[in-house]
Order: structure tokens, then sequence, then C-alpha cells
């Protein structure tokens, strides 16, 4: 019976010393953790972009800005193929720019833009009740090179192939500038 009960209490602290030696999966972490509801309010893991280069644009339809759909769009389609996924978040925060519902801004982006790249539902972003993503983006404890409420509409966060923020870009930035092909080649080009 002894050496039954020592055989046991040795199996199991092997299984113990087994089971710590396994690598622990960590927990993700940066700004592809989350899921948002898309434009059609269907579910998005924002994982699946894991190993994409990533832009993130707060958008709207009755901005000054709102032309740079057009060059988002044309940005998306240059590099779409070499791991480019340009996601617009549309919010309502800047001068109540998009004062529209899910169908009406996508209908807008689709029939004045041809937007062809990712949207989500409308979302706060910035404030109190921002949404999860954008609390990550803007908040110093996760963001400290890149943190800051955002200033207004088309404001950009360029997320590269490793996860990690690499960039953030103000309003007045068109996505076909020099200064973003250049960050978008950089880290399309990182393997």
């Amino acid at each position: 019976m002894k050496i039954s009960l020592m055989i046991a209490a040795a199996f199991s602290v092997g299984m113990v010393a087994f089971a710590e030696d396994k690598p622990k999966e960590k927990p993700m972490s940066g700004p592809l953790q989350f899921k948002m509801k898309d434009i059609e309010e269907k579910e998005v893991d924002l994982a699946q972009y894991k190993g994409k280069v990533v832009l993130f644009v707060n958008v709207a339809s009755q901005c000054g800005y709102t032309k740079q759909y057009k060059t988002l769009q044309e940005l998306y389609e240059k590099f779409e193929k070499e791991g480019l996924v340009v996601v617009g978040v549309p919010a309502n925060e800047f001068g109540s720019q998009e004062p529209g519902t899910n169908a009406e801004i996508s209908k807008f982006c689709k029939t004045t833009y041809k937007v062809g790249f990712p949207m989500m539902a409308k979302v706060v972003v910035k404030g109190e009740d921002k949404t999860p993503l954008y609390k990550f983006l803007t908040e110093k404890e996760t963001n400290p090179k890149f943190a800051g409420e955002i200033g207004w509409n088309f404001e950009k966060f360029l997320i590269g192939r490793n996860g990690e923020v690499v960039g953030r870009y103000k309003s007045s930035v068109d996505p076909m500038s020099d200064a973003m092909l250049e960050a978008v080649k950089k880290e399309l080009a990182a393997k």
C-alpha cells in the first residue's frame, strides 16, 4: 500500500512539474486583442489581422477631411496584396460630422468613394465612453509612445506586423502622402 501511494505521489508531482514546464500562452495584448462590430453589426475579431499591417482611422462623412476616403481606398488597393488592412472607424465626437446610422454611413462610403476596406460600426473614440480599442490607442498606460486624445476626424494609427502601434498621424496627413507611404512600406517590409 505504501509503495503504491509513493508511486501515486511521485506520479502526481511529475505531472505537476510537466504541466509547469509547458510554456504558457501569453494573453494577447495590443490593439488587435479587441472585438468590435462591423458596419453591418457583425462581430469582428481584430486578431484576424495579426501579422498584417493595419491602419485604424476614425472617419466621418461630413468633414473637411472626408475626401480622404478616396486616398484611404487608394492606399488599401495599392498594398492590400502585400498585407495592408485599412480599418475605418466612424465616430461622431468632432463637430457631429458623422450623424448617420451604420446603414447610411455604409451607403455613403460605397456610393461616394467606392470604399472596399473594412468599416466598423459607429463608436465613441474620445471621452469617458470611448470604445476599448480607442481607449487602448490613446491612453498612456497602454500606448505610451502615441498616447493622447483624438484631436479630430481622420486621425490614423499604424499597427506593425508585430501587432504594436508604430505610428500616429494627424488628420491633415493624407493617406497617400510621402510620409504615410514610407511608413506603410517600411512596416510591410518587416517580416
